[in-house]
């Protein structure tokens, strides 16, 4: 009796939450709304209250004004929907020097909005920007530092928890926050991770009854709930578009689906050792593009085992493994012959700055002549002691002089032929506010700027014009180290 009344309680909550418009599709539906769809009142909302002392969640941040070097005030007099609409508009890759600065702005500790509201629709589109690249971690953190109480954010909580391997922890929150109403996947799946197995299986019926529970996420409970009762049975068919919670019941039950062709942040899950070692390398060149892992972790994933197969992703590690062990030897000879093979494997994946993040240290210190040695410069201006390589390095070529300026922050005295070097020796030829970018900066949306200029150096390949004005842009507002490895990369991985 216990269990019908909790389940008609879930009924009368209400209608499912209610999916917000940008939010990545693949979030499950954990939780119910009451009254979601029921409008309060008929007239006009002028004015936005707010408990006293509630938290403000657009303010929320990991990285104070102090780590970022960016103004308390960033989002100032920009409204909440434009900046919401600029972050879901970034690519989840991209060039890394934007990727990192998009992050930091998704995670920084500003005040909100003068509009912020208590939908909060700015700290959830920074959520997201961090969920569509794969960063778990920090979207977790983010999330915890605010903490998950209301339904939306409680919702993003939930699914990381799971992609996380932290599924007990996830249903153990829900049990204690009174506020949020399980939907019937989410109480099923709770109450069999709890050990009610009996009030689980009761629970399957009822929704499937009342119409709650399709028949395809019916068979897959009921698997996830006794399996034995399916020995010798097909496995369920792959879901082109699991949530995590679909994706956590079918792991349960053996039948763990590959994340190689779903959305990044499923990618996390492929990172644990019962994965394979395949699925592995897979999500940490998916992650190590998108800046969703460390250079470390990636490097590691790599070299972990001896490749049993050829083509592809093996012969990249084959590659990599061969010139890390010529390193870890110090013999320069090896280091000579085996660095053109790892980089142009590294180029075919896209995961240069990675690999020169691991590597660009030691290459420095081996005594390498020639090729190697300039191939070996060109790597380390991509890691973050790209001014060190310059400033200790003596050019020798033309080339090699304008990007050793640029990794100084000098106007370069020669330009290489191209529209790239071009572009980029013209934004580093003055710091002043670009001409298109002025009323929006004099009207106090810093961040605003920041986020569009991004948009327009993302990818690498827009309007010659547009980059550099943003690049300028970058370095007028004090963000000096973003615009040169912004610039560093453009030259050196031609994106463009």
């Amino acid at each position: 009796m216990a269990i019908r009344v909790a389940c008609i309680a879930l009924i009368l909550a209400g209608p499912a939450l209610a999916q917000e418009g940008d939010a990545p599709g693949w979030l499950s539906e954990t939780i119910l709304s009451p009254n979601g769809n029921i409008a309060t009142t008929a007239t006009p909302q002028d004015i936005t209250v707010m408990p006293i002392g509630a938290v403000q969640l657009d303010a929320v941040g990991l990285l104070t004004p102090v780590q970022t070097g960016l103004p308390a005030d960033l989002w100032a007099q920009s409204s909440s929907a434009t900046l919401s609409n600029l972050f879901r508009a970034q690519p989840y890759e991209g060039l890394p020097a934007i990727q990192l600065m998009t992050a930091m702005l998704a995670l920084a500790e500003v005040n909100p909005p003068l509009d912020a509201t208590p939908e909060s629709t700015l700290f959830l589109a920074r959520l997201d920007l961090l969920l569509e690249r794969g960063a778990i971690d920090p979207a977790r953190a983010l999330m915890e530092r605010a903490g998950p109480t209301t339904p939306q954010v409680f919702r993003r909580w939930f699914d990381v928890s799971l992609l996380a391997g932290q599924p007990d922890r996830a249903c153990a929150a829900m049990r204690a926050n009174p506020d949020i109403a399980p939907s019937f996947p989410a109480r099923i799946f709770c109450l069999a991770r709890g050990g009610d197995w009996s009030a689980a299986a009761l629970t399957l019926g009822t929704g499937e009854a009342l119409g709650f529970i399709p028949v395809e996420e019916g068979d897959l409970i009921a698997r996830f709930l006794d399996p034995e009762l399916f020995e010798g049975e097909p496995p369920l068919p792959p879901e082109t578009a699991p949530t995590p919670l679909y994706y956590e019941m079918r792991a349960a039950i053996g039948e763990r689906q590959g994340a190689a062709t779903l959305p990044l942040a499923f990618s996390q899950s492929d990172l644990a050792p019962t994965a394979g070692w395949r699925a592995q390398l897979d999500a940490a060149e998916r992650l190590g593009r998108s800046g969703a892992i460390t250079p470390d972790q990636w490097q590691m994933i790599y070299t972990s085992r001896v490749p049993s197969a050829s083509g592809g992703v093996w012969d990249r590690v084959d590659a990599l493994q061969g010139f890390d062990v010529a390193m870890l030897a110090r013999d320069p000879e090896a280091v000579a012959r085996l660095l053109p093979v790892a980089w142009s494997a590294m180029q075919e994946a896209r995961l240069e700055v990675p690999f020169a993040e691991v590597y660009a240290g030691r290459l420095m210190r081996l005594p390498l002549t020639d090729e190697a040695a300039a191939l070996a410069r060109r790597v380390a201006l991509l890691s973050e002691n790209y001014e060190r390589i310059a400033q200790l390095n003596v050019p020798q070529s033309d080339e090699e002089r304008f990007l050793f300026a640029i990794a100084r922050g000098l106007p370069p005295e020669t330009v290489p032929r191209g529209a790239v070097p071009r572009m980029v020796a013209n934004a580093f030829a003055g710091v002043d506010l670009p001409e298109r970018y002025q009323r929006i900066v004099q009207e106090e949306r810093i961040g605003e700027a920041l986020l569009r200029a991004a948009l327009v150096l993302s990818s690498g390949d827009g309007d010659m014009d547009d980059m550099g004005d943003a690049l300028q842009l970058l370095r007028h507002l004090g963000l000096e180290s973003t615009a040169r490895r912004a610039a560093l990369q453009l030259m050196i991985l031609e994106r463009a």
